[in-house]
């Protein structure tokens, strides 16, 4: 490894929890793909206002941009700095069960290029402190599996480097992680629903939210990706 965290031979550059986050800093603002650790396996992120990051992105998994990106943020305030309105009382009701594995749809002032089009965004406030700390530094970050569509999620270092190889990119150095159920999914922007269900207790979810159950299909929400992060 060579001093700047680059792995001689991959091109990648290699950040662990402890190390300056200013590189990080740079490489978000210059739109570079950050490749981040969550409870169950590594996300791609970028800044979700960066045009050319989230282009990038669509890139590497080999999709179309026609589904919104989910956006992990360090608390409620980060999610303001994007346009969430974190003042309507779904949302308050949201972000007093967090840190959790619960994606919400909240609605947007404006869309952002990781919304594709649409004025709402699926957001979450991960459970990993470290994590946390570091959103907290970059502020939002998307959260799509580390994968091209269609393929397992990553969980090592490894095959991040095999995906990443020659992109302008940094791995966040989470050790490997252990898979698992992805992030419960419900729809805040109107009638509460659940679009997916995972890792927080859907019993949970209807009590505190007072949702049905709907399947993606029957709901109106943006096309948003199935991640498999546990977050």
């Amino acid at each position: 490894m060579s001093a700047s965290g680059a792995v001689v031979g991959t091109g990648v550059s290699v950040w662990r929890f402890g190390d300056p986050v200013a590189p990080l800093q740079d490489a978000v603002a210059r739109g570079a793909i950050l490749a981040i650790p969550t409870e169950s396996s590594y996300g791609l992120a970028v800044d979700p206002r960066h045009a050319g990051g989230v282009e990038a992105i669509y890139r590497l998994k080999r999709r179309a941009p026609r589904a919104a990106l989910l956006v992990v943020a360090h608390d409620g305030s980060g999610l303001a700095t994007l346009g969430v309105d974190v003042t309507r009382p779904a949302a308050r009701r949201f972000l007093d069960l967090g840190p959790a594995p619960l994606t919400a749809v909240l609605p947007l002032a404006r869309p952002l290029p990781a919304s594709a089009g649409e004025a709402s965004l699926a957001v979450r406030i991960p459970a990993d402190a470290r994590l946390r700390q570091l959103l907290a530094a970059l502020g939002p970050l998307t959260a799509t599996s580390a994968n091209v569509s269609g393929e397992p999620p990553i969980l090592e270092l490894g095959a991040l480097h095999v995906l990443l190889a020659g992109e302008d990119a940094w791995i966040v150095d989470g050790g490997v992680l252990p898979g698992g159920a992805p992030s419960t999914l419900v729809d805040l922007r109107g009638t509460p629903q659940i679009l997916r269900s995972g890792a927080f207790p859907a019993a949970q979810t209807i009590a505190w939210f007072g949702v049905s159950s709907a399947s993606a299909g029957e709901n109106s929400a943006p096309p948003v990706e199935n991640i498999s992060e546990n977050a």
